[in-house]
């Protein structure tokens, strides 16, 4: 792979540790998925409403796979409402959000939208439009960019 090249990507591997901190999730599993063109995150008990001109959309995720014992409240701007076919072909209207994502140490925002996940392996997939231009993905390799301290919801290391 020529240097220079690679200098300006970071590599993924198919799955990856990422954080979300304006939403409150320091450390989330995700599934690097360049099927998908846009990015999706859990989340259950969405609502939104009107504040001061601006519609805010609040919604609640469980940020642990396989456990829904630990439960983050979000909110964040809605930017627009969404007509998404899943993998299954199936088409569902989403909200969709912008927040920051971190990363392997460095943060870019990205667009998500807001799904039921529960039923699935990861609470989060990182699609193709929130990669573009900035990582390569290694589909053989898992935790490329390490896993973060561990954290706990409260921003404590554990």
């Amino acid at each position: 792979m020529n240097p220079e090249f690679s200098a300006e990507f970071i590599t993924l591997g198919w799955r990856e540790w990422v954080g979300m901190p304006d939403l409150g999730l320091p450390m989330i599993k995700c599934k690097v998925d360049t099927g998908a063109r846009t990015s999706a995150l859990h989340a259950f008990e969405v609502k939104t409403e009107q504040q001061d001109q601006i519609e805010i959309v609040r919604f609640a995720v469980h940020p642990q796979q396989q456990r829904t014992d630990t439960v983050v409240h979000c909110e964040a701007p809605l930017l627009e409402r969404r007509i998404v076919t899943d993998s299954g072909g199936h088409r569902e209207q989403r909200c969709v959000i912008a927040t920051d994502l971190i990363i392997a140490g460095q943060r870019w925002p990205v667009e998500l939208t807001l799904t039921d996940r529960d039923s699935m392996r990861f609470r989060m997939l990182l699609g193709r439009t929130a990669l573009a231009g900035r990582a390569l993905v290694d589909p053989q390799r898992s935790f490329l960019t390490g896993r973060p301290a561990v954290i706990d919801l409260s921003g404590r290391k554990a």
